[in-house]
């Protein structure tokens, strides 16, 4: 269980490893995925193409060859019919296949040729001469490398030269063998009567020396595949590097502008496409500052108008409160109309006066000196209170109000003032959008926090 655990734990840093540096990296860097994309695709390019070109570049090697052994073949089967018709002691078959097998051979014994001498495939019963070859192959190994079809031709077409494409078996490291590709050419040779009449007669030249130029341009195609990806490659990072550069300033530039730091520009050289993309954008900033400076100039001037007209206002709204006091008070003296006018007067100026106080915390709040009063105040006080103030609003929509209070205190660090608003503003708007409906209130608090939500049902 310990090495599975241990195992499990390298396996989620590999995974983690691979998801934080490799897919982040992947996904962060644009010039990076162009890079190796660039990369990827030349690979394929090269891979493809350089298999076209070796696969010509051997069938023009193999068919070069063939065409030189027939030819060269052509030569060697025309001295071996003359030496067949001037050999002495033509009555010894034997030795005529044996003396014809080593002069065809050569005195050197060339090994990239080999010559094999078979019985004809004609159905005659008396073969007096086994199969023979310059190098000493076995008739199994003379019939593996002699394909039945070649030999087939070679009957059938008699005083004509056919030839193919064979494997032969050649000596390796140790007991093992291998094959080399080689060209086999064949006809029919007439040894006599003495000797059986006719012989297949088989040239086998082996390929060596192409293979080694297959090889080597293998090696030359696999080394200048390897550099010319690595070169685009090269070639990629640095064009895509030319263009990510300007885009990488350009969305710096765009961070800081976004932070507050309208001064910032960037650099542009030339007179390209990216330099015009960056003075275009210099220029789109600057109108962005000026338009923001206005903006912010404005701003002040609203700021500065609301708290004007709020302080304004407080001379005049001190007065006629005055007057609508002392009215208020003397209501009962006054007829029903005039009495309930003084109730309504009183009523819109302390919503005026409501109105007033949240204009002056507006322009406070907008000019940044808003203060916060906070201080340990208990909510359900705060939203009894908002309760009893709105009862008449419910009562005349036919809303009822349910409070759920906490379980235990329900204290809470805040400004009771401005929360006592938002409550207010809360329940008010669902007394008018309840459609006579209830009205719940629920409140709850932990160690932690206190919260409250409002329901309607409209």
């Amino acid at each position: 269980m310990p090495q599975l655990s241990r195992l499990g734990d390298v396996a989620y840093r590999v995974r983690r490893w691979w998801v934080d540096v490799v897919v982040g990296r992947w996904r962060a860097s644009l010039q990076l995925r162009v890079v190796v994309t660039t990369i990827l695709l030349g690979l394929v390019v090269v891979t493809v193409v350089g298999s076209i070109l070796l696969s010509q570049i051997s069938d023009g090697l193999v068919e070069s060859r063939r065409k030189g052994a027939e030819n060269e073949s052509a030569v060697v089967f025309s001295d071996a019919n003359q030496f067949i018709a001037s050999y002495q002691a033509a009555n010894d078959p034997g030795q005529l296949a044996s003396d014809l097998v080593n002069r065809l051979a050569g005195p050197a014994a060339d090994p990239l040729r080999i010559v094999v001498l078979l019985p004809a495939s004609t159905g005659e019963s008396v073969i007096p001469v086994s199969g023979r070859s310059s190098t000493g192959l076995s008739n199994a190994e003379i019939d593996s490398v002699i394909p039945v079809a070649l030999r087939s031709q070679v009957n059938a077409l008699p005083g004509r030269q056919p030839s193919t494409s064979v494997a032969l078996p050649v000596p390796g490291s140790g007991d093992a063998q291998r094959t080399v590709p080689a060209v086999a050419v064949g006809t029919l040779v007439d040894l006599g009567q003495s000797a059986g009449g006719t012989y297949e007669l088989y040239l086998i030249y082996r390929m060596d020396r192409e293979v080694q130029v297959l090889q080597l341009v293998q090696r030359i195609f696999l080394l200048g595949g390897v550099f010319l990806v690595l070169l685009v490659g090269a070639v990629a990072f640095v064009v895509t590097r030319q263009v990510v550069a300007p885009v990488r300033q350009a969305a710096s530039t765009a961070e800081e502008l976004a932070s507050g730091r309208l001064d910032r520009r960037m650099r542009v050289r030339g007179d390209d496409d990216l330099a015009r993309l960056g003075r275009a954008f210099n220029e789109m900033a600057a109108s962005l500052e000026r338009q923001i400076h206005r903006l912010e100039e404005l701003s002040r001037a609203q700021r500065q108008f609301v708290s004007d007209v709020s302080h304004e206002l407080r001379t005049p709204l001190t007065t006629i409160r005055m007057a609508g006091e002392v009215m208020y008070e003397a209501r009962e003296d006054f007829d029903p109309a005039v009495a309930r006018s003084a109730e309504l007067l009183q009523t819109q100026l302390d919503r005026f006066e409501t109105l007033l106080t949240d204009l002056l915390e507006i322009s406070r709040f907008d000019a940044g000196a808003a203060r916060l009063d906070a201080e340990p105040f208990d909510v359900r006080e705060l939203v009894h209170r908002v309760v009893d103030g709105l009862g008449p609003l419910a009562e005349r929509h036919g809303s009822r109000i349910v409070v759920h209070d906490a379980e235990d205190t329900c204290f809470a660090e805040c400004d009771p003032r401005r929360v006592e608003r938002i409550v207010r503003n809360l329940v008010a708007n669902a007394i008018e959008h309840g459609e006579g409906g209830d009205v719940t209130i629920s409140l709850a608090a932990d160690e932690d926090a206190a919260a409250g939500s409002v329901r309607d049902h409209g």
